[in-house]
């Protein structure tokens, strides 16, 4: 599929999934750990600094943020897990969210699953990739924040996160790094190979 990534805009803010938006077109979710770089991926893709507010502070996400992909697609940007700096209450509020999300039978195309190549896996991430591989959800893995790391120090890291985790045999891997934008014209073109295959 041709899609302009260029031509990405904000759509609407959902506090609930009563509020979801009716849509024809594949839905790419990007789902990840607080501070894992979802608002900077976003901005990445759409060569902007301007699209989706990056904050300084993790777990400022608390809503679905919706952007149309150059009327082909919806994004929708889900709210971080793992705050632990976050009330019980606010947590609990944004991760029924989530859940609700996923288990509310609307029809998810991709999900852009994002890690933070320099952080641990938590148990969130490790609980977030099982419930992709038993949902059957085609997803992506997008380490980001990549440049903090030489070319040799990035393959070992990426050699070790392989054998971690139990990856979906057709899931795709990719190290991105937003600030330079290495890895992000590779991951646009597999976005758009799996959506023209839907």
């Amino acid at each position: 599929m041709n899609i302009n990534f260029y031509n990405m805009k904000y759509k609407m803010t959902c506090a609930d999934v009563k509020g979801l938006p009716e849509t024809e077109v594949p839905e790419i979710v990007i789902s990840g750990r607080s501070n894992a770089g979802k608002s900077s991926l976003i901005n990445a893709l759409a060569n902007t600094n301007k699209l989706a507010r990056v904050s300084g502070k993790p777990g400022k996400t608390r809503e679905i943020i919706y952007f149309d992909l150059d009327g082909k697609a919806l994004v929708a940007d889900l709210p971080g897990y793992g705050y632990s700096a976050a009330s019980k209450e606010v947590t609990a509020k944004f991760s029924d969210l989530c859940d609700n999300y996923f288990r509310c039978g609307r029809k998810i195309s991709l999900v852009l699953f994002l890690m933070d190549i320099r952080r641990t896996p938590s148990e969130e991430d490790v609980g977030m990739l099982d419930f992709l591989n038993h949902a059957g959800i085609p997803y992506i893995i997008v380490f980001t924040k990549c440049d903090k790391f030489s070319a040799a120090e990035l393959r070992k890291q990426l050699s070790s996160l392989s054998e971690f985790f139990d990856f979906d045999n057709n899931a795709e891997v990719f190290a991105v790094s937003s600030k330079d934008k290495k890895g992000i014209n590779d991951l646009k073109s597999a976005i758009s190979d799996i959506l023209g295959n839907i």
